[in-house]
């Protein structure tokens, strides 16, 4: 990873922004987000709450910023495994399920946020810093904002010109599906107290999928 032309402020404030992202996650281990005390996450990233309120205007801002880093990482391995189709989104659902295992507060946390604001993310554009720092070797991707959206249709019309997207179901239609099962199947497996994410994903992945 090459960083010597990019300014020492820059490495510093993509360095300081990063710390308070991984300090909020590992705060978050056995908690939900609003549990996790802004002056811990501070401390754990050594770093003060007015620089945390430069990077982040909102404390809820690194929800958005979770997800802008964790879809970027799956588009990573996507691509390198040169998943397509239902293996694509299948590969983002179980890493859902993985990430849950470690912090187990993140998405609901994210779902709850995404609600009361009544809005989709609007990921952040990240620094050249701060692309290099997190995705070494994938500045390329790391540099593109992800969309879920794009994800979920590019996913979904592959599966429809290799015939296995259920007959009868428009592109649109499969992509608000997939929407639906990315939050709700989760919030399901809570609503019955499951830990098998991954079987909620499946049995949901059969309304679109040909068996």
């Amino acid at each position: 990873m090459v960083i010597a032309d990019i300014s020492l402020r820059e490495i510093k404030k993509a360095r300081a922004k990063i710390a308070l992202y991984e300090a909020s996650l590992s705060l978050m281990e056995d908690k939900m987000f609003h549990e996790v005390m802004l002056e811990d996450i501070c401390r754990q990233a050594e770093v003060s709450r007015v620089t945390f309120f430069k990077f982040f205007p909102k404390k809820e801002d690194v929800l958005v910023y979770f997800m802008r880093v964790w879809l970027t990482e799956r588009i990573i391995e996507i691509e390198q495994e040169k998943k397509k189709g239902f293996d694509a989104i299948r590969h983002l659902l179980y890493k859902v399920a993985e990430q849950t295992k470690v912090t187990p507060g993140i998405l609901p946390s994210l779902i709850s946020f995404l609600a009361e604001m009544r809005m989709h993310p609007h990921l952040q554009e990240l620094s050249e810093a701060e692309v290099r720092l997190l995705f070494p070797d994938h500045e390329e991707v790391g540099s593109s904002t992800p969309d879920l959206y794009k994800i979920f249709q590019t996913s979904m019309e592959h599966a429809e010109k290799t015939g296995t997207l259920k007959d009868g179901i428009s592109l649109d239609r499969a992509v608000k599906v997939l929407f639906t099962i990315f939050y709700g199947s989760f919030l399901t497996a809570q609503q019955y107290a499951s830990t098998d994410i991954i079987g909620f994903y499946e049995i949901h992945l059969q309304l679109l999928e040909k068996g």
